[in-house]
């Protein structure tokens, strides 16, 4: 009796596969599909926002090095301006001053003779005995009047003299600033070049991306070379 029970049961196992449904299956495979959770829309969204912002790293080291090129062709070409006017205003200066030098050495030498004539023309006064004529001592006048004439003239000197001194230094030290400026400027570059070099070296398997480093690198030496020759 208990071997028909065990046929019995497994023929009505075997009876199941037979009578499944085409219904039956696409209602299963809906309902598997179902339980399945899909992705929400809010975390869609955050990825593609994620991927947008998140750039590549070489295209932002190349703007930053287009922006830097920039500010420090323009830097340059201002240096370059104002050495220039500075040359200028200090080679102007400086002749003004040695005309003024070599002016008031002439004026010193006319003093000096005219204050000889002086003390002669009254020495001869006093000897002759004509100290109250009137041509005496209208060339007396004159004389004073002359030796007058060239004291004011040489303090006036003095002050132009000490002004254009006062004027070329402080144009040297305008200067000073600007070469400092240019080192400022000088080491930068180095930083820039040593940054691309290592760039290089990162992305020498892009080829594209190898170019725009090797003309980034390119602008960098130029801008070093212009920037040495100011040192």
């Amino acid at each position: 009796m208990t071997n028909a029970w065990k046929q019995i049961h497994r023929m009505k196992r075997l009876a199941i596969g037979p009578i499944t449904t085409p219904e039956y299956i696409e209602w299963r495979v809906r309902r598997i599909n179902d339980n399945i959770p899909e992705p929400s829309r809010e975390s869609s969204q955050s990825i593609e926002k994620h991927l947008r912002v998140v750039p590549y790293e070489l295209e932002i080291i190349k703007q930053d090095f287009e922006r830097r090129n920039v500010e420090l062709e323009k830097k340059i070409e201002q240096m370059e301006e104002e050495k220039m006017n500075l040359r200028l205003d200090v080679d102007v200066q400086k002749l003004e001053a040695e005309r003024l030098r070599k002016g008031k050495a002439k004026a010193e030498e006319d003093l000096d003779s005219l204050k000889i004539d002086y003390k002669k023309l009254r020495l001869s006064m006093r000897t002759a005995g004509l100290g109250k004529t009137l041509e005496r001592w209208l060339a007396l006048r004159n004389c004073d009047t002359r030796i007058e004439f060239l004291e004011a003239n040489e303090d006036r000197q003095n002050e132009q003299r000490h002004y254009f001194k006062n004027q070329v230094r402080d144009r040297d030290h305008i200067m000073g600033e600007a070469v400092v400026q240019i080192r400022e400027v000088a080491d930068h570059l180095q930083t820039l070049a040593v940054q691309a070099d290592v760039l290089s070296v990162k992305h020498e398997l892009e080829s594209s991306r190898g170019q725009e480093l090797a003309s980034l690198l390119r602008k960098i030496r130029v801008l070093s070379i212009r920037v040495k020759s100011y040192l």
